[in-house]
């Protein structure tokens, strides 16, 4: 029997609903704050002098992407590099976005409005872990072969729209699969997430606190889809899930001959390639420089 994780809600902090590395040797020196003269007590905001990632805004990378991370580590992970920046930007000191990468151990999470009524289970026999978190969005599936990739940004250096991020992983998403696949993805009006085919690849939902972000994407690349059975996945009833290795077999046995040469690619293969895709399109949709952290620093 698994319990239900909980999360205390905070009212400054904004909720989105969402229906649901390649890392290059760093040759920058190290970013320094500008130095602000303001009068006493009165809050203001400067964007710090970048001076390692060439005008671009730097994002440290925590890439685990061949791990397979218990939910509850990857969620406290974010939570205290979320407290950490929230007090950088108040001494203004908040230098870089920061970007994890992993697969999940199986799990089921509820953002903020799920409702009981999607989980085909008991919740006291769960299947799998179940965890009620402070994102936006109903119930998902996390596991093996999925990518998930949790940007902790500060919109305060990009743009102060959520709908804009919103879209901005949705184009992250699309971008991987017509470059590396040649998938016509798609969004759905009304809905958070990208499809392919009628069948959602990838899952969004997100937390901004004062303009900071955490949680984020999934997308099912060689993931066993079996899972999402138990559950109505995003609250979404009349559409199916799907997963690059599904789709791409399917193109294979239709045609006779696999998309883009991706036939005889295996599981880590398939992997490895989504993933590198997904670092570049990160990169660009964001416009950020990646700088690899070891992991050891984000356990510790």
């Amino acid at each position: 029997m698994e319990s239900i994780s909980s999360s205390k809600t905070f009212q400054q902090d904004m909720i989105v609903l969402a229906s649901s590395m390649f890392c290059s040797t760093p040759t920058w020196s190290l970013c320094k704050p500008s130095k602000i003269k303001q009068p006493s007590g009165t809050p203001i905001f400067r964007r710090p002098t970048l001076t390692r990632c060439q005008g671009k805004r730097c994002c440290d990378c925590y890439d685990m992407y061949k791990e397979l991370v218990p939910y509850a580590k990857a969620w406290s992970w974010q939570k205290a590099i979320v407290d950490k920046r929230k007090a950088q930007i108040e001494r203004n000191e908040d230098l870089a976005d920061t970007l994890i990468i992993l697969q999940h151990q199986p799990v089921y999470t509820l953002g903020t409005g799920s409702s009981k009524e999607n989980l085909h289970f008991d919740i006291r026999n769960a299947p799998f872990e179940l965890y009620r978190t402070e994102r936006g969005g109903e119930v998902t599936y996390h596991g093996p072969g999925q990518l998930v990739m949790y940007p902790i940004i500060n919109l305060r250096y990009h743009k102060m729209d959520l709908h804009w991020y919103l879209r901005s992983l949705e184009e992250v998403i699309i971008r991987v699969l017509s470059s590396s696949f040649s998938m016509e993805a798609s969004r759905v009006d009304g809905l958070t997430g990208v499809w392919v085919e009628g069948r959602k690849l990838a899952a969004i939902g997100i937390r901004v606190s004062q303009w900071v972000t955490y949680h984020g994407l999934a997308l099912n690349v060689t993931t066993d889809l079996s899972p999402f059975q138990q559950i109505v996945p995003c609250g979404i009833r009349d559409r199916q899930v799907g997963s690059i290795k599904g789709l791409l077999r399917e193109h294979s046995h239709s045609s006779g001959s696999g998309t883009e040469n991706h036939q005889d690619i295996d599981d880590a293969q398939l992997i490895d390639i989504t993933h590198r895709s997904l670092v570049k399109e990160f990169c660009e949709v964001f416009q950020v420089d990646l700088e690899c952290k070891p992991t050891s620093l984000i356990m510790s």
